[in-house]
């Protein structure tokens, strides 16, 4: 099924190329309704437009929802999400929604969302390799209270003294955990991380192995990590990973609209916090 865009799209190649008139248009598949009807704007669907396009340029993989709660939430335009919704179809915007196979499976139980800031983190790896083939690790570390990633860590090899170590940075700046929720990785069970969490008295929680649902907060993030900028570039040194992670993870926290927190900014939901 084609759209009227690609349909006047059509009747104009036809008519350009084959001398087809617009009595014939019909005949090719195209309306000559369809083919006369131009789109009619005014300035402020005109300043829609521009916005939705800029934005979409700069965050290629934001789809609409993303899109109209920056507009709204971050930057303060109180417009009906019909009324932009219609300008972002017009402008063919839609991201290409990839149907996936249903599977059956028990519902697990939901993670209890906390109270208030550094009561419990949560901290995974994930794995990707440079242009020339060599495999490189990222530790991230999230506050589950309102999705704020907490750091980026990134290294051909991230041992349980690497991972000590980006925990003290951290602690440095935002102040100790309760506790941190972590899988049962080698660099997790290792004595060199137990140790360690007693000094500070943060506690590991560790989730049943296979069971990465009850991790759901720092994997739905690993995700977003991998689709906005992981999956994006092709990397040629640790340097330019590392710098790339960094500019992001400015913007996931400080302009980026969460879906997990009902779709506000990370600041927005400290300041009702406070």
């Amino acid at each position: 099924m084609t759209r009227p865009a690609q349909r006047r799209e059509l009747g104009e190649n036809a008519v350009a190329t084959k001398g087809v008139t617009t009595c014939g248009l019909p005949d090719v598949g195209v309306s000559e309704t369809c083919f006369r009807y131009s789109p009619k704007r005014d300035d402020e669907n005109e300043r829609f437009a521009d916005l939705l396009v800029g934005l979409t340029n700069v965050h290629k993989t934001w789809g609409f929802g993303l899109c109209f709660l920056h507009l709204r939430n971050v930057k303060g335009h109180a417009w009906n999400h019909k009324r932009v919704r219609r300008i972002y179809c017009e402008l063919e915007l839609n991201l290409r929604i990839k149907p996936r196979r249903r599977l059956k499976r028990e519902k697990p139980d939901e993670l209890a969302v906390p109270s208030a800031p550094n009561l419990v983190w949560s901290m995974d790896f994930m794995a990707d390799r440079l242009a020339d083939g060599r495999q490189f690790r990222l530790l991230n570390v999230l506050d589950d209270f309102n999705r704020e990633g907490l750091g980026i860590e990134i290294d051909f090899s991230l041992p349980a003294e690497r991972v000590v170590r980006a925990l003290n940075r951290i602690i440095a700046w935002r102040g100790k955990p309760l506790a941190i929720r972590v899988d049962n990785g080698p660099e997790y069970v290792s004595s060199t991380l137990m140790t360690w969490a007693e000094k500070p008295g943060a506690a590991l929680n560790y989730i049943q192995p296979r069971k990465p649902q009850q991790n759901a907060y720092v994997e739905r993030y690993n995700r977003t990590v991998r689709h906005e900028w992981l999956d994006l570039n092709i990397f040629d040194t640790i340097e330019e990973v590392q710098q790339i992670a960094t500019e992001w993870l400015w913007t996931y926290n400080n302009e980026r609209p969460n879906m997990g927190i009902s779709g506000i900014t990370l600041p927005m939901k400290m300041k009702m916090a406070a």
